[in-house]
């Protein structure tokens, strides 16, 4: 929210995003049991012209911008060596801690996955599925396509028990400056909905 409330571009929004998280960290519990469940970040950031992947553990963070074709995002970490942007210490802090040689080439989630303070079990099977289903429709994706994607249950998309998917957004961002932008959200607890 305040990378969209500060900044007029999406790599200005990355730049807000990457500077609170400099100065003040991450954190907090992702549920509202007393069970203690954190994970970190990653953000899908676009405008008309351009999108970006960002991608956090702790304060450290690798960006990659989006040249084309489709992108998704999962409770995972999903950039491995194309990294536009990161953290100026990201891979000294790896190197320091054991989990990177030096010689090889820097894979961020590769390096960064066991990191977390916990993972998703199904996470990568979310993330498989959702890039199966948008690159089923990859240059024809609308707006109800976007939503079917996002209501997908068997996919694991929507997920429903312990973990449930609470909200969605589809966004429509025309390259033309005339158009106006369009932003559906979900009015229900549940995308199917």
């Amino acid at each position: 929210r305040l990378g969209l409330e500060r900044a007029d571009t999406a790599e200005k929004a990355l730049s807000v995003i990457v500077d609170l998280l400099e100065k003040y960290g991450q954190g907090g519990n992702c549920m509202e049991s007393h069970m203690a469940f954190s994970y970190h970040n990653s953000f899908l950031i676009a405008d008309r012209k351009e999108a970006w992947v960002l991608e956090t553990s702790g304060k450290y963070w690798a960006a990659e911008k989006v040249e084309g074709g489709v992108r998704n995002i999962s409770n995972q970490l999903s950039i491995t060596t194309k990294i536009d942007r990161e953290h100026p210490e990201l891979k000294e802090y790896a190197k320091s801690n054991g989990w990177w040689d030096g010689e090889k080439e820097f894979d961020f989630a590769a390096t960064y996955s066991y990191v977390n303070t916990a993972r998703m079990t199904t996470s990568g099977g979310r993330y498989c599925e959702g890039y199966k289903l948008l690159n089923k429709h990859k240059g024809s994706i609308t707006s109800e396509i976007m939503m079917e994607i996002l209501r997908d249950k068997e996919s694991g998309i929507n997920m429903e028990g312990g973990f449930m998917t609470t909200g969605s957004m589809v966004s429509v961002l025309p390259q033309q400056p005339n158009l106006p932008c369009i932003h559906f959200f979900t009015g229900t607890p549940d995308p199917a909905r």
